[in-house]
């Protein structure tokens, strides 16, 4: 509903836009947004939205867009700090200004330049001549603006969340003053955005209050003398001050004489300049609103061929009816270079899928909620119109022709193609037989949630793939989500085509993949996607189909040894603390540590309260007995709620639990898994033994792992070519025991276990860009002391130091780094005058060509040992990828042969196809259990 619906408002307003604040608001809300020769368009995009949602939704009549000039204004003479603590306009916003002004002229909204005044003053003008003749609506959210208000006069801002409306009536019911009043008030208080001081030692409540009594400056000072003797002090010396603060925030009323009403008349946009002009600026999901209005004729008469043309045309049709999609036709072409058909297939929303971990669903549709939100939300789901024809057999389906989009909608699928779509109601086993007869390329946002979804369409991964969240992911491994709609957001401005996902989300879909493809190969990660992430996607498809075996004995025993040690830990931790309370309470066990037994505080969290963290209690160890009966109460109190209870109701009727593996959800290229997550099961100590004793193989079979023995820093010996790591590697020694003797300038025979320790730690952590402090804590000694042992490993290993320079050098000059087998992470930070964020980049850069290419090495493992024939003969299946291992469940007869098998392949790995100057060596077991496998 329209805004003058809503207020009820007699006759047609006239809308008088602050401009200058929604470009800097748009500047400000969604930065990094460019055009492909960097030109930046944020602000250009923001202020577009927000007019052609006006212009849809309040078919405005008379509107004023205004823009501040240039130079000081009145104000900077009368006062020569006002705004002074403001920094320069920065340049690409002011790059964006004259745009911002040739686009007023093409969508006919007129455009009011306020030189030598602010934007506010003319529209306190505007709004002032013209409110007895008709409703004015102030489209903006300066406080200052509040002024002009009036029976006549609203203020509206549609970039709020709740697009906010203050009228009269709710600015006295909120204030309880009259806007003629507010300049005063506004004097008294001061305002720090304009660098006003206002009178010392009065805030906003003590100004209301005078206000109250005295609506004006002059009745104040008049009676002055009634108020507080307190309050006089604060003014004593301020009457000339006040009046001049007043002068800066009342807003002329006066100037902007020359516009009559005709003038501010809303004219019909010039469509073809304007498409052109959205099309120069690269703002492709603009190009489509704009159609999308004009084909309703929310643009009155059709003035351009957009607005006859067909949704669902083919693609060539509508490139030859458009001269502004010559750019897309130039690098239209098919997948690959071959005339096949093409398959889009969008994750599920419903039929029983999980969606996977961090996917939020989408956001409010347009029209709702703040536009700035939506500038950086997700559209709506696509919406398929009731209106299309019911398919209940594949005979009903037309011939397939060059491009296809299959959308799940609900338990029935969305087939369509650029003449044509249907609603599927047929068995699914019949789709899939008919696609692959059709010989269809296949295109989705998570298609392996897809295929384990609807599992009869798992016999068209034998077509060729392109799944569109893991070409996102790859071009920006940074992102949260990647589902269908997040990618139409997020790509909206780079597709070429000129459709609507709730028009054709086929179309669409389809020039996003063209786009996504161009991007892989100019980037060069069209080899990562084919040859990594694309065959991973069945693999660990059936990986999750196979699912573990769980030991529900064991894991009831475990479980009631667990909670019994937890009652004793209870009872110890209450008598060191010398009374009862709730442990799982963060506040009463700060009041414990910190109040009751006068700890040192250990940090505060980000509400400002005495954190009692995991990294906190370990910077007390020592302190007090108490805090290692914490942190044992913590360990086991995490092994119960987030194992072993939850696990076995995970489990499905043959006693198998199936993770969920998560390809997208790391930047460094490693895999997650969740529901439930194990990667973090415990792996080490007593706890970690005896969990992986739970996991058990299936009747009549036996579990083969394999590890990746300190696969880390193999990679980053053969990167750094340091000449100590290669040798120790090459001659199979222990790196562990061979660091700690250079550390300690000690005979290898003669290192001890807590120098080898401590050399381990070390090893490890500089993978990972740990710095001293962290190594401090780590090792439990003074900052100095760790200072001196990474200068002491740097100097020992003297290559490592070039190489990680070299990385961050590299990094710094190309944008990004990347993996051996060619995988990217930007690393914008590095260059940031942030020294935290340099040094934040500076570790992800290293972590993530070391980590990175670790994880590239054990994903090619995954992809070799689940489609090698010699395992398959085996009928050995590939059950879980944890880490740096990979479990294998085989009949016993069989586990010998698959365990020297499995190895082999996993050394074999050349990322990249590059062979390691180093060996991958890998260690197997065999067992009934994982903890006997290990």
């Amino acid at each position: 509903m329209s805004l003058r619906k809503r207020l009820g408002l007699a006759g047609e307003p006239l809308y008088l836009m602050d401009g200058s604040a929604f470009v800097y608001r748009g500047y400000y809300a969604f930065q990094n947004m460019a055009r492909s020769d960097g030109f930046p368009t944020n602000a250009l995009y923001i202020v577009t939205r927000i007019l052609l949602k006006m212009l849809r939704e309040e078919r405005p009549k008379h509107f004023a867009f205004v823009l501040d000039g240039k130079g000081p204004t009145f104000r900077k003479d009368l006062f020569e700090a006002y705004k002074a603590h403001r920094s320069a306009t920065p340049e690409p916003l002011v790059a964006q200004i004259e745009p911002i002004k040739a686009l007023m002229e093409l969508l006919g909204v007129p455009l009011i330049v306020a030189n030598g005044f602010e934007a506010d003053d003319y529209i306190a003008s505007l709004a002032c001549r013209f409110r007895e003749q008709q409703p004015v609506v102030i489209v903006g959210a300066d406080k200052d603006l509040k002024q002009c208000l009036h029976q006549q006069v609203v203020m509206w801002d549609p970039a709020s969340k709740d697009e906010r409306v203050t009228t009269l009536a709710s600015f006295i019911e909120e204030t309880g003053m009259q806007p003629d009043s507010w300049p005063d008030y506004q004097a008294i208080i001061g305002d720090s955005s304009d660098n006003i001081p206002g009178v010392p030692q009065v805030g906003p409540k003590t100004a209301q209050g005078i206000i109250d009594k005295f609506p004006t400056l002059e009745t104040l000072f008049a009676g002055l003398a009634s108020l507080p003797a307190k309050v006089q002090a604060r003014f004593a010396g301020m009457h000339d001050v006040c009046f001049m603060y007043r002068e800066l925030t009342r807003l002329r009323t006066d100037v902007c004489t020359e516009p009559t009403l005709e003038d501010l008349s809303v004219r019909q946009p010039d469509m073809h300049k304007l498409l052109d002009f959205l099309q120069e600026y690269e703002l492709r999901s603009l190009m489509r609103e704009v159609a999308s209005m004009e084909r309703t004729g929310l643009f009155g008469p059709v003035t351009s061929p957009l607005a006859e043309q067909d949704p669902f045309a083919s693609q060539e049709e509508t490139r030859q009816k458009h001269s502004t999609k010559s750019k897309a036709t130039s690098r239209r072409g098919t997948a690959g270079g071959q005339e096949q058909g093409l398959l889009l297939l969008a994750a599920p929303a419903s039929h029983g899928a999980q969606p996977s971990p961090g996917h939020a669903p989408a956001q409010q549709p347009m029209g709702q909620g703040s536009l700035l939100d939506m500038a950086s939300a997700p559209p709506a789901a696509p919406v398929v119109p009731v209106t299309v024809a019911i398919a209940s057999t594949t005979a009903q389906l037309p011939q397939t022709g060059k491009r296809i989009a299959l959308l799940p909608q609900g338990e029935h699928m969305l087939v369509a193609s650029t003449t044509w779509q249907r609603i599927y109601t047929g068995p699914a086993h019949d789709l899939a037989q008919w696609l692959h007869e059709s010989s269809a390329h296949v295109l989705g946002a998570d298609t392996k949630a897809l295929c384990t979804t609807y599992f009869t369409l798992n016999g068209v991964a034998t077509l060729p793939w392109f799944d569109l969240s893991l070409a996102a992911y790859l071009l920006s491994p940074e992102e949260r989500t990647y589902d269908f709609t997040q990618l139409v957001h997020r790509y909206a401005e780079q597709s070429a085509s000129l459709h609507t996902v709730e028009e054709a989300p086929g179309l669409l879909a389809l020039d996003l993949a063209e786009y996504l493809q161009e991007q892989l190969l100019a980037l060069d990660l069209m080899p990562v996607f084919t040859g990594l992430e694309m065959p991973l996607v069945p693999v660990l498809a059936r990986m999750e189909e196979r699912g573990i075996t769980l030991d529900t004995t064991a894991f009831s025993d475990f479980l009631q040894e667990v909670q019994q040690n937890l009652e004793q830990l209870t009872l110890r931790i209450y008598q060191q603390a010398g009374f009862p309370f709730n442990i799982r309470s963060s506040q009463q066990l700060a009041d414990v540590l910190f109040t009751s037994l006068a700890l040192p505080k250990a940090g505060k969290t980000k509400g400002g309260a005495m954190s009692t963290s995991q990294e906190a209690l370990e910077k007390l160890q020592g302190k007090h007995p108490i805090i290692n009966s914490l942190l044992e109460y913590r360990k086991l109190e995490k092994l119960r709620s987030t194992y072993l209870e939850p696990l076995p109701r995970l489990a499905d009727a043959a006693g198998r639990i199936h993770t969920t593996f998560n390809q997208t959800a790391t930047a460094t290229g490693r895999l997650s898994s969740s529901n439930p997550n194990m990667q973090n099961i415990p792996v080490r100590g007593a706890f970690g033994s005896r969990m992986r004793a739970c996991f058990i193989a299936a009747p009549e079979k036996v579990l083969v792992c394999a590890d990746y023995s300190q696969i880390e820093l193999r990679v980053l010996a053969h990167l750094s070519q340091d000449a100590t790591l290669l040798s120790a590697f090459r001659n199979n020694e222990d790196i562990h025991t061979r660091t700690a003797g250079l550390l300690f300038d000690t005979p290898l025979q003669e290192v001890t276990p807590d120098q080898r320790r401590n050399a381990k730690t070390i090893n490890f952590g500089l993978i990972y860009g740990m710095g001293a402090q962290k190594l401090a804590a780590e090792l439990q000694i003074p900052m100095k002391e760790a200072k001196e042992f990474i200068e002491r490993y740097f100097a020992r290993f003297q290559r490592l130091k070039e190489f990680y320079d070299s990385i961050e050098e590299e990094a710094r000059e190309n944008g990004f780094v990347a993996t051996m087998a060619g995988r990217r992470r930007l690393t914008p930070d590095l260059v940031s005058s942030n020294n935290q964020l340099r040094s934040q980049a500076r570790r992800q850069a290293i972590n993530t060509r070391i980590q990175g290419s670790a994880a590239d090495i054990i994903k090619l493992a995954m992809i070799a040992v689940e489609n090698d024939a010699a395992l398959a003969a085996l009928e050995a299946r590939l059950l879980l990828q944890i880490h740096d291992e990979l479990l294998l469940e085989v009949a016993p007869h069989n586990a010998e042969p698959a365990a020297k098998r499995l190895a082999e392949l996993m050394e074999a790995v050349t990322p990249g196809s590059e062979t390691l100057s180093v060996p991958l060596l890998v260690e197997a077991g065999i067992g009934h259990t994982w903890a006997d496998a290990h």
